[in-house]
């Protein structure tokens, strides 16, 4: 090797160095267009800069609301919010692709399974990638041009096969997949399902030289269990302060409160919390004091 050779690995090196030390944060805003209320709150979260990314999911019935958003926003970072279940009572959806397509995907009122359990326990991976492909399809004919897809309830780590399909569709639409790096906790949370562990860890290395990105962290629910707004904000406040160097995704919920967010779901006030938090000035001077960059999916990759 020459020097004129080594001057840009040197460099290269350095960078990647540095970007390890960094405190790298996709702060995410899930859920948009499942309700108004979500898309309200989003798109002022999105245009203030208070949330850096943001998901859709597709088969909802507010999507077309968000979409016209998102085509008016090309520069946001919006990736599709991969939804196979539906599991609020008062209001349901059902999937894309069509009833007739994809039978292990309908429950017995006709709409997607409440859980990812039910899920797993009935759909074919064949049905699995008919219906992500059909809202790929939808988001597409939209207008939306997605940066990423992530997966609702965690859905598609509930089997090896059905993960297999989320890699061939990232693969396939060029957009990175929500994979995090496979350490001892990630293990855990998966051991219902060690061959997709198992897969994970050892094709790690493969993904990493496909270009396929990982987070080192995800962070899903920082405010579990806390009872009060100030609770929930202290929580929050607690885990940016504390956030490791590396890239990390930490994932909100945010709603606008409204009488359709409240007949929606029992989460309506911590829907509304997380609107209200991660607006407040002083979040994100938190945010700022701890040293930390907010990222999107294109920067990740």
């Amino acid at each position: 090797m020459n020097a004129r050779q080594f001057i840009p690995l040197f460099s290269l090196l350095i960078v990647t160095l540095a970007a390890a030390q960094e405190k790298r944060l996709i702060l995410h805003a899930d859920d948009l267009g499942n309700a108004h209320a979500t898309n309200v709150a989003a798109i002022q979260m999105l245009d203030s800069g208070a949330v850096s990314s943001a998901s859709i999911m597709m088969p909802c019935p507010w999507v077309a609301e968000i979409a016209d958003y998102a085509r008016k926003h090309p520069e946001k970072d919006l990736g599709l919010h991969l939804t196979l279940t539906s599991e609020w009572k008062t209001v349901r959806w059902g999937p894309v692709a069509g009833r007739e397509r994809v039978p292990g995907l309908v429950d017995a009122e006709g709409y997607l399974p409440k859980s990812e359990l039910m899920v797993a326990m009935k759909a074919t991976p064949q049905e699995i990638e008919t219906e992500l492909r059909a809202q790929i399809a939808l988001a597409q004919k939209l207008g939306i041009k997605f940066t990423h897809f992530d997966t609702h309830m965690g859905t598609l780590y509930t089997r090896l096969d059905y993960f297999q399909v989320f890699e061939k569709l990232g693969k396939e639409f060029g957009v990175p997949i929500l994979r995090v790096k496979p350490s001892d906790a990630a293990k855990k949370r998966l051991a219902s399902v060690p061959d997709l562990v198992k897969y994970v860890d050892e094709n790690d290395a493969r993904f990493g030289r496909e270009g396929l990105p990982r987070l080192d962290l995800l962070l899903e629910s920082a405010a579990a269990g806390t009872k009060t707004f100030e609770d929930r904000k202290a929580a929050y406040w607690k885990t940016l302060r504390e956030l490791p160097a590396g890239q990390t995704m930490m994932i909100v919920h945010p709603a606008s409160m409204s009488p359709e967010l409240q007949a929606m779901t029992g989460s309506a006030n911590d829907r509304d919390g997380d609107f209200r938090i991660f607006m407040d000035p002083a979040t994100r001077q938190v945010i700022k004091d701890s040293g930390i960059r907010l990222i999107g999916w294109r920067d990740a990759r």
